[in-house]
């Protein structure tokens, strides 16, 4: 045997190893795709009477509440108007806010400075009266 020989001998061991070692893993992946076939046929045998189930279902309700699209239509209408309504008395509890909210501010400012000026007043009346004592004992001593 040559050099040339034992190479070419060496590489075929080589594929046969590479695809041996490749080989595993796709079959693996084969049985994972089977079961998941299978997995997605069960899940399908039990949804369609389940479905079929629910459009009966459906269809029933229907026949029942024949009147019903009717009173929803009525109910919507009431609804919309309770919104406008709403938006009408937001707009009329601000406007009463702010008309009188300025009044109600100034009458609050005058009364702070009126009892503002009344406290200072009789602070002062008492500063009057302490100096006032103060300059009789001393004429007094």
């Amino acid at each position: 045997m040559s050099l040339g020989e034992i190479a070419a001998l060496i590489a075929a061991i080589a594929f046969v190893l590479l695809v041996g070692a490749l080989a595993v893993p796709l079959i693996k992946l084969g049985r994972t795709v089977d079961a998941a076939t299978k997995a997605i046929t069960d899940i399908t045998e039990q949804a369609v009477p389940i479905l079929a189930s629910a459009h009966v279902t459906v269809d029933g309700v229907n026949q029942t509440l024949g009147g019903v699209n009717h009173q929803l239509d009525k109910v919507d209408t009431l609804t919309d108007h309770v919104s406008a309504v709403t938006g009408s008395i937001a707009q009329v509890t601000t406007l009463f806010g702010a008309t009188v909210s300025g009044p109600l501010v100034k009458a609050a400012a005058f009364s702070y400075g009126v009892r503002s000026a009344l406290r200072a007043r009789r602070a002062a009346e008492t500063e009057r009266e302490v100096r006032d004592e103060l300059k009789k004992r001393r004429r007094g001593a």
